[in-house]
């Protein structure tokens, strides 16, 4: 059965472009572009009120410029900029640069299984409900809710590192208000919806792009010994630092130790798989947005990283930083200090915050989403459901920035000690999602194969196929082993905990939704994969599987990342 014959046997999918959600509005059925200007955009008090409908369907306004944003440049925040300089001083330069390889690795293949099934079934909550459809509800109520609280809670650790990034000018303003602050520009982006995130991610990226562009041209003339005279970097510099003092710190618990700084740095890169079910088209969208993955992780991560490595001393005691979030210790700024350049460490302490509430805004974004599509399961509370007239998933978006709140803790002289539970909390949950899709893309495609489908009728393959994610999964596994290993090893139930709290956290979840749902693992015989697919124009990607199949060997290839 090839794709022509999908499109004639499945009444369920459609050719064309999207439809508009529609809904019921006194006897009329309304659509979401036949409301005003104001109440499209959430701008009066229409807008809040209630979008009627018997099927709750989120706005799809996303475009593919956002959806190739929010996957080349969305989530490179704190991590990346900040967490770094830790990672490097734990691992060495050489720790980093394979720590951050591996997980991209993993990433990669994760990101692809995503795109297939996302773009087969584009639907709002997507991560979670893959899980409860391919391999277990419970397991996909654990994971529902493990996405909810990943993100919920590094809001407020977003919003306080954006507070103490302000210290780095010597600000004598209390971290509360600049919190404040920042919590009420997080509202501000959040009224204007999906398309608010949407073009806050398009600018913000933009930003972040740009100066890690930037950085790298930098970095390169100051390694080849191009600096300002008298200062570090003004004679050839090369890999001194990987032979004095060495690629490794730390022996292999270092090494393992650099892995959950690489993880928590990668989160979010999922996150246009979220953003599918909001565009307008995730069959044209969405591939040229996840080969955009592919650049971010050896381009932005991978060579930046290994650019610092060259340039930064693993013992450099700055490295440490004084607190919980001290962006002096960020490499970056290191670099920008060390070479003097004027001016260009302030540059760059404006990318990480603008960084970090890009990450705050993700947060509201990916955790609101997630909690309205567990409320339409039946796996939350039934009244966040509610979707306003523009679109928002208004009671999940209010509570998630009212975890916001937890932000103020840090004014206290406990806060440091507070958020470092919190950050236990959030730090592993991504490898628990990344290997549920890998897990899903395996399951359904066993499933696919059941039900007498083929390969053809899959809109768009993963690069790797199930075996990548075979190799994902194998690699997610591989480093949750590796970072119980750091927590036991000094042998202290407190310190295993903060590097471990997620296991148990995920592991409550799954046994709540057992005793609630009472379903277990799936058969494959009772896998769906039909339901719920949506609109695959099927006139366009065959038109796009004849050009690649017309292009030389060489350009197929090359394809696959552009």
């Amino acid at each position: 059965m090839g794709a022509e014959g999908t499109k004639k046997e499945a009444p369920d999918v459609e050719t064309g472009p999207a439809p508009p959600p529609a809904y019921v509005q006194d006897g009329q059925i309304q659509s979401f572009e036949e409301e005003d200007f104001l109440t499209r955009n959430g701008l009066n008090f229409k807008s809040f009120q209630r979008r009627k409908a018997d099927h709750v369907e989120l706005n799809r306004s996303m475009k593919t410029r956002h959806m190739h944003m929010i996957a080349i440049g969305g989530s490179i925040g704190a991590g990346f900029f900040v967490g770094s300089g830790g990672a490097l001083s734990t691992g060495g330069p050489g720790s980093l640069f394979l720590d951050f390889l591996i997980i991209g690795i993993m990433i990669f293949n994760v990101v692809y299984a995503l795109g297939e099934l996302a773009i087969l079934y584009p639907i709002s909550g997507g991560f979670y409900t893959y899980s409860t459809r391919f391999i277990d509800p419970s397991w996909g109520f654990a994971m529902g809710w493990n996405y909810v609280f990943q993100w919920a809670i590094i809001v407020p650790l977003e919003l306080t590192v954006a507070g103490l990034t302000l210290n780095y000018w010597h600000v004598d303003v209390s971290v509360a208000v600049w919190i404040t602050v920042f919590l009420v520009a997080i509202i501000i982006v959040n009224v204007f919806g999906s398309l608010g995130y949407a073009e806050e991610e398009f600018i913000s990226s933009v930003l972040k792009l740009s100066a890690i562009v930037i950085f790298m041209i930098i970095a390169l003339i100051l390694v080849c010994g191009g600096g300002p005279s008298g200062h570090k970097y003004d004679e050839y510099f090369g890999a001194r630092y990987w032979y004095n003092p060495g690629a490794f710190n730390n022996g292999f618990k270092g090494f393992c130790s650099v892995f959950v700084t690489a993880a928590f740095s990668f989160s979010g890169t999922e996150l246009v798989g979220l953003a599918a079910a909001e565009s307008k088209n995730p069959t044209r969208a969405l591939p040229g947005a996840i080969k955009q993955v592919f650049w971010r992780i050896t381009l932005f991560y991978i060579l930046g990283l290994f650019f610092v490595g060259l340039l930064v001393d693993s013992t450099d005691d700055r490295l440490l930083g004084s607190g919980l979030i001290d962006v002096q210790a960020s490499p970056f700024v290191l670099i920008a200090a060390d070479a003097g350049l004027q001016g260009y460490d302030d540059f760059m302490n404006v990318i990480i915050l603008i960084s970090v509430l890009s990450i705050g805004v993700s947060g509201v974004y990916g955790a609101s989403r997630t909690l309205t599509a567990l409320a339409e399961q039946g796996y939350a509370p039934k009244f966040f459901t509610y979707i306003d007239r523009s679109g928002r998933p208004l009671w999940s978006v209010l509570v998630v920035i009212l975890f916001g709140v937890l932000g103020y803790v840090n004014v206290d002289a406990a806060g440091d000690e507070v958020f470092a539970w919190l950050q236990a909390l959030s730090g592993l949950a991504a490898l628990f999602t990344w290997g549920s899709i890998c897990l899903a893309h395996i399951r359904f495609r066993k499933a696919w194969a059941y039900h007498g489908h083929t390969l053809d009728e899959i809109p768009f393959q993963a690069v790797g196929g199930v075996y990548g994610s075979y190799l994902g999964l194998f690699l997610v596994i591989i480093v949750l082993i590796a970072q119980f290993y750091v927590a036991v090893a000094p042998r202290d139930a407190e310190t295993f905990f903060k590097q471990y709290l997620a296991l148990p956290v995920v592991l409550f979840f799954w046994i709540c939704g057992f005793l609630w749902k009472r379903q277990g693992w799936l058969r494959t015989h009772q896998i769906d994969v039909d339901s719920g697919r949506r609109e695959i124009d099927w006139d366009y990607i065959n038109a796009e599987r004849a050009k690649v199949a017309a292009m030389p060997i060489w350009r197929r290839w090359l394809n696959v990342i552009i």
